[in-house]
């Protein structure tokens, strides 16, 4: 299986992801959404087929009635097994989620809202399973399928870095790494889910410095009567990379600013334009190659800035300001 493959947006329920090469130990499915105001329950169900008579190997169905439960269960050759039961519901209608299941060897395991939940151990071989169909009372806002391969570090579970203010740090499920070098679909991304946003100017520090291969994903929206925002990767001398797009002068500027010195802007965008819009969202990705920063704003390429510092893994801070709603960071 390709693992890093670029997430789905805003699909319709239900929502079939087909796994083209099956689904193996370290691969990890990231669903997030919102429970609806109404119906009474949803599945999650990692399948061996697309149809409704294909083997369900892991049957995941929250459901909401007399008081909530969450049922697990394996239909195999059309009977359903013994249902594994847990009364503890961390859903809630009308309230955001994220749901994590990642595979290993031996079990699907269950992490909501960046708290672990189940384990639920195999019952049908994993490399039968290529298929994951959501449905029931809930809106998808993403789905992603994360893993090993493509060039990161190898992912452990629980370990790496993410931020997301929706879901802060819990001792129970630590937050999971992205990797890099997911892609996105070549559409402008209606505005996901609120859940809660990111105080702005914000600044954090890169786990591990930037490398080749390294990607950061930035999600958010503008603000409704910009005049412009940046997003900086700095390290103790300056500013390697400075991004800004200016609404007042309809130019994205790029630039560094190195040893107390601002360098040449690069303000030409051939073909491309502006990108960014009032009151609209955004994913900008920013990839870290040997010779350059690749940058996507929804899906699209828009430029590379070559660096001009070679030593990359000294930049160690990422700064945001100026006039967004910064929803989503993933290093």
């Amino acid at each position: 299986m390709s693992y890093g493959e670029p997430p789905v947006y805003n699909p319709p329920v239900p929502f079939t992801k087909h796994f083209h090469n099956g689904l193996q130990d370290g691969a990890m499915v990231v669903i997030s959404g919102a429970v609806l105001h109404s119906g009474d329950r949803f599945v999650v169900n990692f399948q061996c087929g697309p149809s409704s008579s294909d083997d369900i190997a892991f049957h995941f169905n929250p459901r909401f009635a007399d008081g909530g439960i969450v049922v697990c269960n394996t239909k195999e050759r059309q009977s359903w097994g013994q249902e594994q039961n847990k009364r503890e519901m961390p859903f809630h209608r009308g309230q955001p989620f994220e749901i994590r299941i990642l595979v290993k060897s031996h079990a699907y395991m269950v992490s909501v809202n960046r708290n672990h939940f189940l384990e639920y151990h195999h019952k049908i071989p994993l490399h039968r399973v290529n298929t994951v169909v959501v449905d029931g009372c809930i809106s998808l806002t993403s789905m992603e399928v994360q893993g090993q391969g493509g060039g990161f570090p190898s992912q452990q579970f629980p370990s790496g870095t993410m931020f997301n203010p929706g879901f802060p740090q819990q001792p129970g499920f630590a937050p999971q790494q992205f990797p890099p070098g997911a892609g996105y679909p070549n559409q402008f991304p209606s505005a996901p889910f609120q859940m809660a946003n990111f105080a702005v100017p914000y600044q954090a520090l890169i786990p591990g410095g930037m490398f080749p291969s390294k990607t950061i994903i930035v999600r958010g929206a503008v603000t409704s009567n910009p005049k412009r925002f940046h997003i900086n990767f700095k390290y103790s001398g300056g500013t390697v990379f400075h991004f800004n797009p200016r609404f007042d002068e309809k130019v994205i500027v790029r630039n560094s600013k190195l040893n107390n010195s601002w360098g040449k802007e690069e303000r030409q965008l051939p073909g491309c334009g502006m990108m960014f819009a009032p009151g609209q969202s955004f994913v900008i990705e920013i990839t870290s190659e040997h010779h350059a920063f690749k940058v996507k704003v929804n899906g699209h390429h828009m430029f590379d800035f070559h660096h001009r510092m070679n030593n990359l893994q000294q930049i160690d801070t990422l700064q945001i300001e100026g006039d967004i709603v910064l929803q989503h960071v993933q290093f």
